[in-house]
């Protein structure tokens, strides 16, 4: 007779059965073992209370068996699956397929996967928190209800193959939103003036003809020109010298967001990877110490007393005493809806250290352990001082501003030891003369906002309280699989259809794509969890307004399905052949399906015919005797020299006969933007906006 421990990772049931023994058996679910179908709406309504109909899916089913016959003989049967809602639930639905009472199990929970932590968890358990477990069957069930009776209507009224989700619309909607404001932005020309004096000093115009110059202010390149003239022919003194303090505290320890976020920038991870190798190390799959670190999905900065002080003695033996706070440093969440149910992600054993992790572990994990790790020991260390110089040079009309950085004291720096190099300028004293050794202005333009990334996605989704730490990472995955998003350099870009879908989302259901309506969705199912609000009622209050929009939209939005024909017959029957859209995009189809079932790849018709290159009316620029002509390849349009292959002149923008004006070394070429029409310098980058 032995003790049953039920997980949901095989890894973890690995590594927790080294430090139970041979009185425990170990097994793992893999996951949830019991879920709505995947072929009907799965949800019964009667007399206002929902009821789900649960299956225990086909892959599953050898599993629950082999639980079953092993719960049959085990003398106590522990529920340990992860310490959230979603674990929760995952142990309610164990206990309901073995047969056995949820609320008389012994659940155990633990934060980090290591001998004290387990020992400790099975000698103190606890009963299934069930307001958790209908929080997280309420999501589940809301999620069903957008996804099931909303994505018919996307696939009647705008193609097949499209989907909508209660976290992923209003995420789209953001990035979307992103790209709107991209659109309409329409660039302004300005102009810096750039100065550099003696000893090599780089220094900015604050100030002409006694006005502050603001960023907009000098808007043409005249303009730039005569400021330039001017001040040449000025002398120059220093004016004034700041020298000012300033104290730099370290970040907090991370929690899942902000994992996420510095692994993409540091790191170069996607919010997807970052959380598969923090399971790994959660799990401690290849460790021989059990697991590194605490669990990884939490929105907690929360730090145990014991990890805290285990810290505090580390930093005072390996770095000294000033490196070391009077007393620990504690770190509070500004987002008023974490749950603060767990620590926030730190090692579990501040004596594995970032050297041996990386003699133990694959790369990529080693790595992300020593983000980990170097975050949680910064955090405990006293604040870096610099000192900020300003020094202030002065002309007849012009004031430039000089500014520099010198580190007093590294700090907590001293862990990464990357801080960034000091910028010292030279000793000069008040009324000094000081030579100006060249100055010029430069053309700029404002630029559009930025896109997000996934980290600033991420960032964005957490500040409106749209998802939680589990759910940030699956949605953008989510998003990129359904192509509603394109990962391009790092930056998210929406595709075609996106615009489509949350046009018509916007117009007929607004709340599904509001991120404020989203927001308290998630403060409702808080409140379940808490066991101030009943889960029925909130489905209720959500699902017959949503069907009423459902019925509404069935009538009243109108069909944006083309049929386009191509001019070409069916092969089978004779009908007219049609272009399609489809979840892969478009395609040829006949246009008697479904009696007639013909169709083909949209590229079998789409074969480009070979075009002559033509003449554009420019000499080659690199050889001056063949003509500039247009040619095509698989990539698309370029432009290349007749002459070729002699001359091997190629490039992807249109060269122009007009010759730049600022260096006067090259001729400008024509660059189409999204805010419009360029010519550039491919020599100084000079560009202006020609429409």
């Amino acid at each position: 007779m032995k003790n049953l421990v039920i997980v949901e990772s095989p890894a973890k049931a690995k590594t927790i059965k080294k430090f139970l023994g041979s009185d425990y058996e170990v097994v793992a679910s893999k996951g949830h073992i019991r879920d709505l179908p995947k072929t009907t709406f799965g949800i019964k309504i009667d007399n206002n209370k929902f009821i789900p109909e649960y299956k225990i899916s086909s892959d599953h089913s050898d599993i629950v068996k082999n639980i079953k016959n092993l719960a049959k003989s085990a003398t106590n049967i522990y529920l340990a699956t992860d310490e959230d809602r979603e674990g929760e639930a995952i142990a309610y639905h164990i206990a309901i397929a073995i047969g056995k009472d949820p609320k008389k199990l012994p659940r155990i929970v633990f934060h980090e996967i290591t001998k004290d932590a387990i020992l400790n968890a099975v000698s103190n358990p606890r009963n299934l928190d069930m307001n958790s477990v209908d929080a997280q069957q309420t999501r589940r069930l809301l999620d069903r209800i957008v996804g099931y009776k909303l994505s018919p209507l996307l696939n009647q009224k705008i193609r097949k193959g499209l989907s909508a989700g209660r976290v992923q619309s209003a995420a789209l909607k953001i990035v979307v939103d992103k790209e709107r404001e991209i659109k309409a932005f329409k660039p302004v020309e300005y102009h810096s003036i750039e100065a550099i004096f003696k000893k090599d000093l780089d220094s900015e115009l604050i100030k002409f003809k006694a006005q502050k110059i603001e960023k907009l202010s000098i808007k043409t390149e005249k303009e730039a020109i005569e400021i330039v003239e001017a001040i040449k022919k000025e002398e120059f003194k220093v004016k004034d010298i700041e020298k000012k303090q300033r104290k730099t505290n370290p970040n907090p320890p991370f929690m899942t967001s902000t994992l996420q976020q510095a692994a993409s920038s540091n790191l170069n991870f996607s919010p997807k990877k970052t959380m598969i190798l923090a399971q790994s190390l959660y799990e401690g799959v290849n460790s021989n110490h059990g697991g590194l670190i605490t669990y990884m999905r939490t929105d907690s900065l929360n730090l145990s007393k014991e990890a805290v002080l285990k810290a505090r003695e580390l930093i005072e033996q390996n770095f000294g005493d000033k490196y070391l706070p009077k007393s620990p440093v504690s770190y509070t969440t500004k987002n008023k809806s974490a749950q603060e149910a767990h620590e926030a992600i730190r090692p579990t054993d501040i004596n594995y250290t970032p050297q041996l992790a990386h003699k133990e572990l694959p790369k990529d994990e080693a790595k992300l352990y020593e983000l980990i790790y170097n975050r949680f020991l910064a955090c405990q260390m006293t604040p870096s001082i610099s000192e900020i110089q300003s020094v202030f040079i002065s002309g007849q009309k012009s004031e430039f501003k000089i500014s520099g950085r010198v580190v007093l004291f590294d700090g907590f720096y001293k862990v990464y030891g990357d801080l960034d190099k000091d910028k010292i300028i030279p000793n000069f004293e008040i009324g000094d003369e000081i030579i100006l050794q060249k100055i010029s202005s430069k053309q700029n333009f404002t630029e559009p906002p930025a896109r997000y990334s996934e980290a600033s996605l991420i960032k964005k989704l957490e500040s409106l309280g749209i998802g939680r730490p589990s759910t940030y990472a699956p949605t953008i995955s989510l998003l990129t699989a359904r192509n509603y998003v394109e990962i391009e350099k790092k930056q998210i870009v929406p595709t075609e259809i996106s615009f489509t879908i949350i046009e018509l989302l916007e117009n007929h259901f607004k709340n599904i794509v509001d991120s404020e309506f989203t927001s308290k969705m998630e403060e409702k199912l808080d409140q379940i969890a808490e066991n101030k609000a009943n889960w029925q009622e909130i489905l209720s209050e959500f699902y017959y307004p949503f069907m009423d929009e459902i019925a509404q939209g069935k009538t009243s939005i109108k069909s944006q399905k083309t049929t386009q024909l191509i001019g070409e017959k069916c092969p089978d029957c004779g009908g007219d052949l049609v272009k399609r859209s489809g979840k892969f995009g478009e395609f040829v189809a006949c246009l008697n399906f479904p009696k007639c079932k013909y169709s083909r790849n949209l590229n079998q018709t789409q074969q480009k015919e070979k075009k002559e290159p033509t003449k554009i009316g420019i000499k080659c620029p690199k050889c001056n005797d063949g003509d500039i002509v247009e040619r095509f390849s698989k990539r698309g349009k370029f432009y290349g020299c007749s002459n070729y292959p002699k001359c091997n002149f190629i490039s992807n923008l249109e060269p122009t006969n007009e010759p730049c004006t600022n260096c006067n070394e090259s001729n400008l070429m024509k660059k189409e933007l999204k805010s419009g029409t360029f010519l550039e310098c491919p020599k100084c980058k000079f560009k202006k906006q020609i429409d």
